[in-house]
């Protein structure tokens, strides 16, 4: 029941997304931007390491679309409990878990199709990549939209307006992208900084994509990173859903 019921959520978002054109390539533009007018001040830059400009900026251009897109998913639920869609939901005998993983996993092929553009447009632009670490970062994209999505759902259940939602949002993703070297590595920072920055689970997704955008998977990076990521999925999921089923979303 669990598969059936969320196969039916997930089919209602994704039908209401593919109506929606300007959802679905407008959430990328900001990425693209920072890629076609930030990207080629980095080409002649010292960055630290035996790789491509491209390969240093595209990975964090992708944790950046799944960073920000996904954290800000919770205003759908906002609006949905003032047209009154949580309301009728809550009468249905629809499993709660599923409500919250149809929606998560709309969010995630969303995010993934917009990587795939994004990717496509960085190799235009001269991004060099092995196929295998292209496709590990998808993955990255995909767990981490699972994640803040299932946040940003719990704290939306939490809240009654935008107003209150929005800061709170802001307040989290800007250091988040600040500490977690999603434009330029870490180490080009002073010792602190890249100290504290070890801090934020962010930084060990950026690194993990990065070493394998450069076709390096066997390292210590890359364990951090999926490791990280997975357990931050489970207990993002594991939170939603105690918040969905104690408010009978």
């Amino acid at each position: 029941m669990l598969l059936h019921d969320t196969s039916l959520i997930f089919g209602r978002y994704v039908r209401q997304t593919v109506r929606s054109r300007f959802q679905i390539f407008f959430g990328i533009l900001m990425p693209l931007l920072y890629l076609f007018f930030f990207g080629p001040l980095l080409t002649d830059l010292p960055l630290g390491a035996d790789t491509d400009s491209w390969q240093v900026l595209v990975p964090g251009l992708l944790l950046q679309l799944a960073l920000f897109g996904a954290s800000f998913t919770g205003f759908a639920i906002i609006i949905e409990q003032s047209t009154g869609v949580v309301e009728r939901m809550r009468v249905t005998p629809v499993s709660r878990l599923a409500l919250l993983l149809g929606r998560v996993l709309r969010d995630a092929l969303l995010f993934m199709f917009q990587a795939v553009l994004l990717v496509g447009a960085a190799l235009v632009m001269g991004l060099r990549a092995p196929l295998p670490g292209v496709l590990i970062g998808f993955a990255f994209v995909g767990l981490l939209t699972v994640s803040l999505a299932s946040l940003s759902y719990a704290l939306a259940m939490k809240v009654r307006t935008p107003q209150e939602f929005g800061p709170v949002i802001n307040s989290l993703t800007m250091p988040a992208m600040l500490l977690s070297g999603l434009m330029l590595p870490m180490t080009l920072g002073p010792r602190w900084l890249d100290v504290l920055s070890h801090f934020t689970p962010f930084r060990h997704l950026v690194d993990a994509v990065r070493d394998a955008y450069t076709g390096s998977y066997a390292t210590a990076h890359m364990l951090y990173g999926v490791l990280v990521a997975v357990g931050f999925a489970l207990l993002a999921l594991t939170a939603g859903t105690r918040v969905f089923r104690s408010a009978g979303a």
